[in-house]
């Protein structure tokens, strides 16, 4: 018992968390909700990260009357305390090894879900934890490390394809954005399809273009890929294509990729290196979100050619910038573009860079689907998410 007590005392006194605070505070709110905060990073939101954001930043101004614990691997930052209901609590170590993923989310989060007899745990990347009795409402965005393995690294991949089924199994809800990543999550986990709520991501409101594009189609000068720089983002064939496509048409047109740098392996550097039009593509690696605002609107067009996804935001957001889309023809990007986009198999390098052609030479073709995608992305807003999300975690407050 001293040493439970001392390990108390050092934990909630030496990270910055007031326990006081929250015990004055708790009688203001009928619930607790605990959140897996981990992916709130200071200008370093991705994928997860900014799901993170746009749900709970609405989830917590709408609902003052619960209290938040926004639980964190590192220090934070108070852009992501969205207001006085929230109560940050940094927990070591920080979770970026599956190592340490374990130790944070099986020792760490049940400890301070005990600790502070939260009602709800809500975790936004599926994680959680396996031996809590805490109602636990998970958000699995796609399980890609099933179907292609051999592109996450090895230890991640065996922490993945290991302890999600598990996740899956003892969430009390579990939400993913997309049907095709909820078929995917019955075929593989063998989850009770009344389980598992569908509820699509949604676009934040500085890429959508209000009226008519200041620039014209024939005054935009590069394609555009955004998304983290992984194999399954088939990247390979992308340069291939747009070299054929350079080769073909002499176009005096670029390629910008967007996007941070996971798992970029020597065949994928290779095939740049070999590109006979290299000079053509630029790296911009990770932007803030005004500069990538002006990278989506300025574009000729984006082209998404992943091997597997879950939702493909990239594909909303392009959109809802009134670009063109030229995207894999993968059953969840057909479920998300529907007939706002060109599809093509992402294995066929002529056929992508035939349609990157087409847009470069067809104003009627960029125009119809520059109007379809405008259509199409008005379907997605955060707005919208939040409150179904909430309405998942909702049912566990009593």
């Amino acid at each position: 018992m001293l040493i439970y007590e001392i390990f108390s005392f050092f934990l909630f006194f030496s990270v910055n968390f007031n326990y006081i605070t929250f015990c004055l505070n708790f009688i203001l709110f009928f619930m607790i909700i605990a959140v897996n905060a981990r992916f709130l990073i200071k200008n370093k939101l991705e994928g997860i990260g900014w799901y993170s954001y746009e749900v709970l930043k609405r989830i917590v101004i709408a609902h003052p009357e619960h209290q938040f614990l926004f639980l964190f691997d590192r220090p934070f930052d108070e852009e992501f305390i969205f207001a006085r209901n929230i109560v940050p609590l940094v927990l070591p170590p920080p979770a970026r090894h599956p190592v340490l993923w374990h130790i944070w989310f099986q020792i760490m989060v049940p400890w301070v879900l005990r600790r502070y007899k939260a009602d709800v745990f809500f975790s936004p990347d599926g994680f959680v934890p396996l031996y809590a009795k805490v109602k636990t409402v998970a958000v699995i965005h796609d399980i890609n490390f099933e179907r292609y393995p051999e592109f996450v690294p090895f230890l991640t991949s065996w922490y993945y394809r290991r302890f999600f089924p598990k996740f899956a199994a003892k969430s009390s809800i579990i939400i993913t954005v997309s049907e095709f990543s909820k078929n995917e999550i019955i075929k593989f986990y063998h989850i009770d399809e009344d389980k598992i709520s569908v509820i699509y991501n949604g676009v934040n409101e500085k890429y959508i273009i209000s009226g008519k594009q200041e620039n014209l189609m024939n005054m935009k000068s590069y394609f555009l890929f955004v998304g983290a720089l992984s194999p399954r983002k088939n990247i390979e064939f992308l340069l291939r294509a747009f070299d054929s496509f350079k080769a073909s048409s002499n176009a005096d047109v670029s390629l910008l990729i967007v996007g941070e740098k996971m798992h970029l392996n020597k065949q994928m550097n290779k095939i740049f290196l070999d590109m006979e039009y290299k000079n053509d593509v630029r790296f911009l690696g990770r932007l803030p979100l005004k500069d990538l605002v002006d990278v989506y609107k300025n574009a000729l067009a984006m082209v998404f050619i992943p091997y597997y996804e879950g939702f493909g935001i990239p594909l909303v957001e392009a959109m809802a910038s009134g670009i063109p889309v030229i995207a894999s023809d993968i059953d969840v990007l057909r479920e998300v573009a529907q007939d706002a986009a060109i599809f093509v198999p992402p294995a066929q390098v002529q056929t992508v860079a035939a349609a990157m052609t087409s847009i470069w030479l067809d104003t009627t073709l960029w125009a119809d689907l520059s109007k379809k995608g405008l259509l199409r992305a008005a379907y997605f807003s955060w707005n919208k998410s939040a409150e179904k999300v909430w309405k998942e975690i909702a049912q566990f407050l009593h």
